[in-house]
């Protein structure tokens, strides 16, 4: 991993940059639902954008807070801009739990892109150790298993704030029983995320 072409800390991402983030992941929604085009910038405006970055895009009700759709990456693969872009279009048409967004719906939804730093292994000896090590409203986690993996933002906290309900949960999102991380071999990660919002 070559530190200057990715980018490895949300941090390095400012204000301004991150508004303009959630500009483009709405910019991008719109043009494919109403055109079925997927946008590309003919000039990207910060060097950040040009740095190979993940990110996941939010889509909640604006009234009521829930979630309408959300799709990310954990790892960097793209520019952090064509991500930003590929994961928008994905949370509004490709999230299994919810039907496509519709473009009448799109004055009710509030678009959040949150950009993530890259996930570190954490090293535990057992369960109770691993409870120690993590951060709660802080740390987004991976759990990995075999062929198995599921991670949840730090936002996720906010719903789940215990520890031990929050690894159960993100077992059954792997696909996993409850327990795995009482049971299971399982590798953890951790990253922290820089959420920007309308």
């Amino acid at each position: 991993m070559v530190e200057n072409d990715v980018i490895t800390s949300a941090d390095q991402i400012s204000e301004e940059e991150g508004k303009a983030l959630v500009y483009l992941a709405r910019r991008s929604i719109e043009e494919y639902l109403n055109s079925g085009k997927i946008i590309d910038l003919t000039e990207i405006p910060y060097e950040n954008w040009k740095k190979k970055g993940a990110s996941f895009v939010t889509l909640e009700n604006r009234y009521t807070g829930q979630l309408r759709g959300c799709i990310g990456s954990i790892i960097p693969v793209r520019l952090l801009y064509q991500d930003v872009i590929r994961n928008a279009i994905a949370a509004a048409t490709e999230d299994p739990r919810f039907l496509s967004v519709i473009p009448e719906e799109l004055s009710d939804i509030r678009v959040k892109v949150s950009v993530l730093s890259y996930p570190e292994p954490l090293e535990f000896r057992d369960p109770q150790d691993l409870i120690n090590k993590i951060k709660p409203f802080k740390d987004g986690l991976i759990i990995r298993y075999g062929n198995y993996q599921g991670t949840f933002l730090p936002d996720v906290w906010e719903q789940i704030p215990d520890k031990q309900l929050f690894l159960s949960n993100l077992c059954v999102k792997a696909g996993m029983p409850s327990d795995c991380w009482l049971k299971y071999p399982i590798k953890v990660y951790k990253y922290r995320t820089k959420t920007f919002s309308e």
